[in-house]
């Protein structure tokens, strides 16, 4: 699952955190505030990773990455740093239960999940890497970045499935750059937000180098094949695995 999650990053330019939630709370047993820390860094490294082929290729925006990454970066600091630790562990009742905050990162992770596979399996025109690049909206990209800086401090995602329809629509660029812009914001984002957690609590941290460097494996792989494996091709597909994903952890927590 590490060498997968790695893989996804590396090709898509997102989608590791999907996996690395899920991986984290269901096969291994461990519970979701921590799991969504665990996801930061494992996600952060492979990203960073990720990022210096990307930078070889030049398919990296550095102004987006400043703009969007600079708003993104403070808002899910803030997220990890204080909003997550003062969410009370019972949140409110319903029908009958109590919806605890464990529940509600996870449903919160499933319905980002099924937004982010109908983005992805809509698909749209084919990119096309000759695009005019990108349209600099600062206001606009800064108020993206802090809106999903809040979102991926909260479920601990690195937020590529979010990051990356957001630059390709958006800021009009081609789908090659928004995946190396993407791994750039997921890689500070991730680390980030992983610094909120380090300050609040006890890191298992044989566990995540040893998770984390196969996931680096994972992603040096998904980015050599990224050169001969078309991203328009690959995206619906992974669209209906997030999907399913998604309906699987809603299920689980809703009626289980």
């Amino acid at each position: 699952m590490a060498l997968i999650i790695g893989l996804t990053l590396g090709l898509l330019g997102g989608g590791g955190s999907i996996l690395a939630v899920p991986v984290m709370v269901y096969l291994l047993g461990i519970n979701p505030v921590t799991s969504t820390a665990y996801s930061l860094f494992i996600v952060g490294i492979s990203a960073l990773f990720g990022t210096f082929s990307y930078l070889k290729k030049k398919l990296v925006d550095l102004k987006i990455v400043a703009s969007f990454g600079g708003a993104s970066i403070i808002a899910v600091y803030l997220a990890r740093r204080v909003i997550v630790p003062n969410i009370p562990e019972d949140l409110f009742p319903l029908g009958g239960f109590m919806v605890t905050r464990d529940m509600g990162i996870m449903v919160l992770f499933a319905v980002m999940m099924l937004a982010a596979s109908y983005s992805m399996i809509k698909g749209g025109r084919p990119s096309r890497e000759s695009q005019v690049l990108a349209q600099y909206n600062y206001g606009g990209l800064m108020l993206q970045g802090a809106v999903i800086g809040i979102l991926v401090g909260l479920v601990g995602a690195g937020g590529g499935f979010l990051i990356i329809p957001a630059l390709v629509i958006f800021s009009k660029l081609p789908m090659k750059a928004a995946i190396g812009t993407s791994l750039s914001i997921i890689a500070v984002n991730s680390l980030v937000g992983f610094l909120g957690d380090v300050q609040t609590r006890t890191m298992n941290w044989d566990f995540l180098l040893s998770f984390a460097a196969l996931a680096v494996v994972g992603i040096f792989i998904g980015t050599k094949l990224s050169t001969y494996i078309s991203g328009d091709k690959l995206k619906p597909a992974f669209g209906w695995f997030v999907l399913i994903m998604g309906l699987y952890i809603l299920s689980k927590e809703v009626f289980f």
